[in-house]
């Protein structure tokens, strides 16, 4: 690379860092991370791989779509460093730690829902077809509403008085 070409290469970079800088580091950057040091390294380390780049001999048309982009990468790499900070559990055993699981919440999340499921049978006719459709064959209010040729507002109302019904029912049982 000639001087002349560095030296071009270098005002390209100067501007796009008195440019978007302060865009990269407040308003991107931290807003992601939620770290002032963490983000204020990333965008520093942002504008090193695109002066990197440039002196490769690499092309950058838009610069800010660049910038924006190698950012996003190195958050990325931030979040995936953060995920790898795994405990091995044999250290936790250790240490007097066992492993376990409370499953008593979503036992009783499943009990509610099959109690529930059974109480459709007992609400009148009009709610056991849209309940039906809505949680037991999950079906979306555009699926239903081509199914049963009626508009999608006209199934939401249904399936709120339904559920309201079937609460009723619930706390009788």
């Amino acid at each position: 690379m000639t001087p002349k070409q560095e030296k071009e290469r270098q005002a390209i970079l100067t501007v796009a860092h008195h440019a978007y800088e302060k865009g990269l580091n407040n308003l991107h950057a931290f807003f992601k991370l939620s770290d002032r040091v963490i983000s204020r390294d990333l965008v520093q380390d942002t504008f090193i791989k695109t002066w990197k780049y440039l002196v490769r001999g690499g092309k950058i048309e838009v610069m800010k779509a660049f910038l924006y982009h190698v950012l996003n990468n190195l958050i990325i790499d931030q979040y995936r460093k953060k995920k790898r900070r795994v405990v091995p559990i044999d250290s936790l055993i250790e240490r007097g730690l066992e492993p376990g699981a409370d499953e008593t919440d979503k036992l009783f999340d499943i009990l509610d829902g099959k109690t529930a499921m059974l109480l459709i049978k007992f609400l009148p006719e009009r709610y056991q077809k849209v309940m039906h459709m809505k949680y037991i064959q999950e079906l979306s209010l555009q699926e239903m509403s081509l199914i049963t040729g009626r508009t999608k507002n006209a199934l939401a109302v249904q399936i709120h008085r339904g559920l309201q019904k079937l609460k009723l029912l619930y706390k009788h049982t």
